[in-house]
């Protein structure tokens, strides 16, 4: 924030308040500390909030409010962890199903209860989801 300031970068100063406000509410919120675990939950929201917008900016052809959100969305994805590969999110599906012996479909839950610790924040999990759905009814 303070290299923000000192360099008068608007836009990327309000991108940071934006998220250490947000952390803050969160730890208000629960009345604890956020882990780090905690805090990619909160800027993986945040991310999926801008990405929601920018879908419904540019559906109303509002470019100037599409980039705005935008420029906060690859700040935001720059304070994630190093993201997984196709490769090793595949993998590690595999691995997850191997783990959970799912019987079908019904059972993605318990597919997606072993991933997600593993992969919060180091893949979409949405991506995760419909490649888990995929592997489980084809």
């Amino acid at each position: 924030m303070k290299t923000a300031m000192r360099a008068k970068d608007a836009p990327r100063l309000s991108a940071v308040r934006l998220i250490l406000a947000a952390i803050k509410q969160r730890e208000v919120d629960e009345r604890k500390e956020l882990t780090d675990a905690d805090v990619v939950g909160v800027i993986e929201k945040m991310i999926k909030q801008r990405r929601e917008s920018i879908a419904q900016y540019e559906q109303a052809s509002r470019k100037d409010l599409a980039d705005v959100e935008k420029f906060e969305l690859q700040l935001l994805s720059g304070y994630l962890p190093q993201q997984m590969s196709d490769a090793e999110v595949s993998q590690a599906v595999e691995a997850a199903i191997a783990e959970a012996k799912p019987t079908g479909i019904k059972d993605m839950g318990k597919v997606m209860a072993v991933l997600k610790p593993r992969l919060a924040g180091k893949a979409d999990m949405g991506k995760v989801s419909n490649l888990v759905k995929n592997k489980l009814s084809g």
